[in-house]
């Protein structure tokens, strides 16, 4: 089952992929924060990371751009297990970036990801200052 797509195939997104599911995984990882990890300074820069990779990714003018960026996507998990560590995020948080990032296979799947955490990142403003 995808994360992403009700269909695959046909690249229908996930309806409510941008809505209910960001705003509940956004929930449940400030959640898990409470106030000592998930802070948005943390959080927005794997948000900012995305969108670098992602634009690069969906360059028009450069159609090889993918077979280099997407060992970058994959080394985000890499990059959160290191935040968990410090204890700057959590292992929820670890989980969601491992979870997305295995979904990705070409840069239209980037984009989904990108499009999705900026969602993410809109709800979790909505649950407090951290």
């Amino acid at each position: 089952m995808s994360i992403f797509y009700k269909d695959r195939e046909k690249g229908i997104i996930e309806p409510k992929l941008f809505s209910d599911t960001a705003m509940s995984k956004a929930d449940e990882i400030h959640e898990e924060g409470g106030n000592k990890a998930n802070k948005r300074s943390q959080l927005r820069k794997f948000y900012d990371e995305i969108v670098r990779l992602n634009s690069i990714a969906n360059n028009k003018n450069d159609t090889e751009q993918w077979e280099h960026i997407e060992p970058y996507v994959n080394m985000l998990i890499a990059k959160a297990a290191y935040a968990e560590a410090k204890g700057s995020v959590t292992s929820g948080f670890t989980k969601l970036i491992k979870d997305f990032v295995n979904e990705i296979k070409e840069p239209n799947d980037l984009n989904v990801f990108a499009n999705f955490f900026e969602a993410f990142m809109g709800f979790y403003r909505k649950y407090g200052e951290n």
